[in-house]
């Protein structure tokens, strides 16, 4: 792409925007991007600025993007059908993978249909909004720590909200009780929420669901992939199948890209008529829906068994050696390590600190991510990583933090 000798200049109209940008930066709130190209044949790498680095920040989390069947699945894919769809899905953009796909995610999670989306992002905000400007009437419980994408569809419509504190079933039992039975209401929650690793009590907030007639939209981002007998998430983990819906995403464990959600066929058959973000968008090409087919078949196998042990291992070990040198991190009962480095400022120089010195690349996590004084960095511990790099990594870290 030739670049032009010329170079517009802003608008004086944007200036109070670059004031806006500016006090981000002074708040030490302004984000930094760190470009990384991934290697394939070297996992839990990748090159920046033409050094090799480590990458402990992935929520790639069973290190299926660099699997090399799945690999395999799009190369042969594209070389087949190309490397786009060319439309939306309702001008020549459907594939015969997209409809596959569709009816086996109905099918793992027992629901009458599945839809799938180009990002979990949008599949959130699009089913939410769509569905509850159709139901105005609709009064939703939104769990305070859910995801941007479950707010912004939530605050999209006009519907009366309430949000309780997280997961509190007291809070939440005494706002559904303030409605008659009859009123129709919605809970919105996750299942593992990344920031703290915890789980929310998915039985429970069923159970209250079931007792003051409301539906539930259950957010599985963070445990596809991970937990449950075929990686289907929390939900079949513990054999709990009352939520009306269930959201997830190939973004993250699955390692391709898309989100999806599954539940009534009614209800979702409205949302592919309606959701704009649906209708008017070209789709995910099909040679990446085929790697995420391939993906979720070794996900549901023994292979996929035997990554989701490695994957708990690693991360119980990592906690071991952070713990041995008195690092501060959450307790989790997951793939998740938060590990608290509080102060906006110390957090992202404890972050460049480990890439220049040690070349090990971990995001700092800061406000509005998270409360001001509880920043952090959300690391992962991949199945391929080694106890060598498990320790190298605590001992770096060990290391910036005394000197920061």
């Amino acid at each position: 792409m030739a670049a032009s000798s010329l170079v517009a200049r802003s608008p004086a109209a944007f200036s109070r925007l670059g004031a806006e940008l500016e006090k981000l930066r002074s708040a030490g709130l302004y984000r930094e991007f760190t470009p990384c190209s991934y290697i394939a044949h070297d996992r839990g790498h990748a090159m920046h600025d033409g050094r090799r680095i480590q990458v402990w920040c992935t929520n790639d989390y069973l290190g299926m993007s660099q699997h090399p069947e799945v690999m395999e699945a799009q190369i042969t894919s594209t070389v087949e059908h190309g490397v786009g769809n060319g439309g939306s899905r309702n001008i020549a953009g459907t594939s015969e993978t997209h409809a596959r796909l569709e009816r086996e995610l109905a099918e793992w999670h027992g629901k009458e249909r599945a839809l799938v989306f180009n990002s979990g992002y949008v599949a959130n905000f699009e089913t939410l909004s769509v569905l509850l400007k159709a139901l105005p009437d609709t009064v939703v419980l939104s769990d305070e720590l859910n995801h941007r994408s479950l707010i912004e569809g939530i605050r999209a419509t006009k519907n009366t909200r309430h949000v309780f504190a997280h997961s509190d079933l007291a809070a939440l039992e005494e706002l559904l009780a303030g409605y008659p039975l009859e009123r129709p209401k919605l809970i919105v929650f996750e299942s593992v929420y990344s920031m703290d690793g915890d789980i929310a009590p998915i039985r429970e907030i069923c159970d209250l669901a079931e007792r003051y007639n409301a539906l539930t939209y259950l957010d599985e981002t963070h445990a596809i992939g991970v937990n449950g007998p075929t990686g289907a998430g929390i939900c079949e983990e513990i054999g709990e199948h009352r939520a009306t819906f269930v959201q997830g995403v190939f973004g993250k464990a699955v390692g391709t890209t898309g989100g999806y959600v599954a539940g009534p066929d009614d209800a979702l058959d409205y949302v592919r008529s309606h959701a704009p973000g649906f209708i008017f968008t070209t789709t995910i090409p099909r040679s990446s829906l085929d790697a995420t087919v391939r993906s979720l078949d070794i996900i549901g196998g023994d292979t996929g068994r035997l990554l989701r042990k490695t994957l708990r291992e690693n991360a119980d070990r990592m906690r071991a050696e952070l713990a041995r040198r008195d690092i501060d991190f959450i307790t989790a009962p997951t793939h998740l390590v938060p590990i608290i480095v509080p102060g906006g400022e110390r957090v992202k120089q404890v972050s460049r600190r480990l890439l220049d010195e040690f070349g090990i690349y971990v995001q700092p996590v800061n406000y509005p991510s998270v409360a001001k004084g509880s920043e952090r960095f959300r690391v992962t511990v991949q199945p391929f990583r080694t106890p060598e790099q498990i320790e190298g990594f605590a001992e770096a870290l060990h290391t910036c933090l005394a000197a920061t």
